[in-house]
């Protein structure tokens, strides 16, 4: 284990460090992505029904599908008469015909602008071969990303006895991996003010795109039971929070709530970068390899945010289990970094071998062994 210090960041005036009109959304959460830090928690780990924000990951799982060349955007469906039957004009719809032959591009699309309940079925069965299969991948893929505490019970959300549920927490855990993995798929999906299917056009309900500078998405949701909810992401100057509202009595607490969080977000910190993608954080001893150690980097870099106007030191700790094992594959990840922050609740960002390390030849266990007898 190592660690070091920074020098303290100075501004001017420290800044609160609670939003404004908290209280609309009893649930909220603002996470950093560009840091990897939690800028502002409250129940973030309380289980909530997320309703439409459920097609979130419908959504990711169609990205990772298309990844994996499962699916493609070009390729059509036909919507089986089941289907058809069961969705038409069931809440939000991109009214389906039923006999429609409709691609995935357009399924998606009805999802992500619309929340189409009928499309993100549809997308499920013809995608799956049932809905049933499709939301067994759902809670695969969940589980495998680190969702811990969210399960799923349908493709869209729609109300089926508390199977649904998430947490704040677990859905910026989901809307993270989608902006890392899937950069291209979210701008080319995620966003739009309007969608256009069949002839007939509809508005997107986001509270913050178009309104707040640099928003994007995500999706909001609401039910009775759930009440009105909202996962959304803004960038500005390569900046990436990702915040979740949820639980609000009315659609216009959740909106002021959303607005005012990221906003927040955006004023009330100042973002350094300490390292850069790819370049030694640290370097950690290696047992038996053709490297007597190698180089730590984070590939995404290292930055932290500082609240505006004050002094806060930050120390940087690398922990690893060592000295570590070769072979090393370049890019595995071997150590976490944690970040304390003087007044913040510390975080960590794992930390990835910078190149391959592999077993030592005869030659260089003897010099390796040398090397250890003297030392």
């Amino acid at each position: 284990m190592s660690s070091f210090a920074l020098f303290p960041v100075a501004a001017q005036e420290e800044q609160a460090l609670t939003p404004p009109d908290a209280e609309l959304a009893p649930i909220a959460y603002l996470f950093d992505v560009t840091s990897g830090q939690i800028l502002f928690e409250r129940e973030a780990d309380r289980r909530f029904m997320p309703a439409s924000i459920t097609k979130v990951m419908t959504t990711f799982l169609a990205f990772e599908w298309m990844e994996e060349g499962k699916i493609l955007p070009q390729q059509s469906f036909t919507i089986r008469p089941e289907i058809w039957k069961k969705w038409n004009n069931v809440g939000s719809t991109m009214f389906l015909p039923h006999d429609a032959r409709v691609s995935v591009d357009d399924l998606v699309h009805g999802v992500t602008t619309v929340s189409a309940n009928d499309g993100a079925a549809a997308l499920a069965d013809g995608a799956a071969g049932s809905v049933e299969e499709w939301v067994a991948a759902m809670n695969a893929k969940a589980a495998e990303i680190g969702m811990r505490d969210s399960h799923f019970g349908t493709p869209n959300g729609w109300m089926d006895d508390g199977h649904t549920f998430v947490t704040a927490r677990d859905l910026t855990t989901l809307a993270t991996q989608m902006l890392r993995r899937h950069p291209t798929k979210y701008r080319h999906y995620v966003g739009h003010t309007e969608f256009t299917y069949n002839n007939i056009t509809q508005p997107n309900h986001d509270p913050i795109s178009g309104v707040v500078p640099g928003a994007d998405g995500i999706k909001t949701g609401f039910t009775n039971q759930a009440g009105y909810g909202f996962l959304g992401s803004a960038e500005r100057n390569g900046r990436r929070l990702v915040m979740v509202v949820a639980a609000s009595p009315r659609a216009r607490d959740r909106n002021r709530a959303a607005r005012d969080l990221i906003e927040w977000g955006f004023s009330a910190f100042d973002q350094q970068r300490l390292f850069a993608p790819d370049v030694p954080v640290a370097f950690a001893e290696v047992q038996g390899g053709a490297s007597s150690d190698v180089a730590l980097v984070s590939p995404h870099g290292i930055f932290v945010d500082i609240p505006a106007g004050g002094h806060r030191d930050v120390k940087l700790t690398v922990h690893y289990d060592g000295p570590l094992r070769a072979p090393i594959r370049k890019g595995e990840k071997v150590a976490r970094l944690v970040v304390s922050i003087d007044g913040m609740s510390d975080y960590t960002i794992p930390l990835a071998a910078r190149d391959e390390v592999p077993e030592a030849g005869f030659g260089r266990r003897i010099l390796n062994g040398m090397l250890g007898w003297i030392s």
